[in-house]
């Protein structure tokens, strides 16, 4: 008898074991009752394609971890701030974008279907992928380093220089001036001043959850040099034309949203939810603003910031929307720590400072580190219509031997002339960010993601 109870319970915990395991792996795909949700994964995630964080960064811990992923952001901050009042904004470098606490969207592309994990990204407008053949590219065999075969599609095609789109792409075509006839659609992009794609725009279907998009646009990539590019390629999400809410049009009436899975989160995915159906019910706004000069960027109005009940005293002009300077505040998926100009940011950090005990340190992008054990005060971000008390595990990031506390914001990087602030990933997540482009609304809710 004692050693049939013996099996017994061995074999219950096998099937426990195995229970956990595919409840685990049920995580990386979206919920069959909900086709229109697709998973947003952190790109180190156990569901993502990619190879897992170097070592130094797998065990290190979170607070280290944010900041060897938040020592990319000055070259984000640099592309969103471009001066350049002809173009769309442009992205970040490709192996900035890899290399930060980016999150990732599977997408498929093609007849058959080529499934790609794509990086989710909202101040980007055309999206991309790297086709086969494509020098510069990642050469490894692994699945991370998947590229697209037009040549295996049956609804691939290439688009000439004769198309509206083509105007269309940042910084420009690469058209001849003669010919008898018109010549493809060629276009490069720089990345940092180090790197650069050269692309060509083609159409082909994309599928998202169970809808299928026929003759979307996208970058074709065939050449890369000076460093690397997301290894599967980029969803772009922003406001320009060629980005997927302008070619969607009605199938998704410019409204999305996502929720963005803590860092933590190494087992869960987020969701992104495509269009008006299956949005919150019940959910506050605020007004979307659109600068003409970069109108890749989601622009909100935020009118003042508190720290505990005492409201910081900043200069207005500080926070104010100037589409002439591209001042103002941003919403963006790719940043990955709130950045404010410097004079709001110190406000900011001198009042926290008031309200919690030292002493302080630095650390990393951190200037505001102190004994976990102090009582820290909540920060407030006030918009237009709309008041966002972060949860503290959004506004304070904590070592893992669990002494040390760090004010999760900075200022804007000391060689950036920024005149804008982002709100970025780490702030948004575990809360549900709607764009509704149509109504001109931003919608903020608390909400699990993982």
């Amino acid at each position: 008898m004692a050693r049939l109870t013996t099996v017994f319970l061995f074999l219950s915990l096998l099937l426990s074991s195995a229970a956990a395991a595919d409840a685990a792996a049920d995580t990386c795909s979206p919920p069959s009752d909900d086709p229109s949700r697709l998973s947003v994964i952190p790109i180190y995630s156990k569901c993502s394609p990619f190879p897992p964080p170097p070592p130094a960064v797998a065990t290190s811990s979170l607070l280290d971890t944010v900041n060897h992923l938040a020592a990319k952001d000055p070259a984000r901050l640099t592309s969103l701030i471009s001066a350049s009042a002809a173009a769309v904004a442009p992205i970040a470098p490709g192996q900035h974008l890899l290399n930060t606490a980016n999150y990732v969207v599977r997408v498929k592309l093609g007849s058959p279907a080529q499934t790609f994990a794509m990086v989710l990204d909202t101040s980007s407008d055309a999206s991309f992928v790297p086709c086969s053949p494509c020098s510069g590219c990642s050469s490894s065999s692994s699945a991370a380093a998947a590229a697209f075969s037009p040549n295996a599609s049956s609804t691939f095609g290439s688009l000439d220089c004769s198309v509206a789109q083509c105007s269309q792409v940042r910084g420009g075509s690469s058209c001849p001036a003669t010919g008898p006839e018109p010549a493809t659609c060629l276009f490069n992009q720089s990345y940092g001043g180090d790197s650069s794609l050269s692309a060509a725009l083609v159409t082909d279907s994309l599928t998202l959850g169970n809808d299928v998009v026929p003759g979307f646009a996208f970058g074709c990539v065939r050449s890369v040099s000076g460093g690397s590019i997301p290894p599967q390629g980029l969803l772009g999400l922003g406001r320009g034309p060629l980005s997927l809410l302008s070619q969607t049009g009605p199938l998704y009436s410019g409204v999305f949203s996502y929720c963005l899975p803590s860092f933590r989160s190494y087992y869960f995915s987020g969701s992104l939810k495509l269009g008006p159906v299956g949005q919150p019910k019940s959910i506050r706004t605020t007004p979307l603003l659109k600068n003409p000069h970069r109108p890749s960027l989601y622009y909100v109005n935020l009118t003042g910031i508190s720290v505990g009940r005492v409201r910081v005293p900043v200069d207005p002009k500080s926070l104010a929307f100037d589409p002439s300077t591209g001042a103002g505040t941003v919403i963006d998926s790719g940043t990955v720590i709130t950045r404010f100009v410097e004079p709001v940011y110190a406000a900011i950090r001198d009042e926290f400072r008031k309200q919690v005990k030292g002493p302080f340190s630095s650390l990393g992008a951190f200037d505001t580190c102190f004994g976990e054990a102090a009582e820290a005060p909540a920060i407030t971000l006030r918009f237009e219509g709309l008041n966002l008390t972060l949860p503290m595990e959004n506004s304070l990031i904590h070592s893992s031997s669990g002494t040390v506390a760090c004010l999760s914001m900075a200022a804007a990087p000391n060689n950036v002339n920024s005149v804008l602030n982002v709100i970025a990933n780490l702030q948004q997540q575990n809360l549900r960010i709607l764009f509704d482009v149509k109504n001109s609304v931003v919608g903020i809710a608390r909400e699990l993601c993982n």
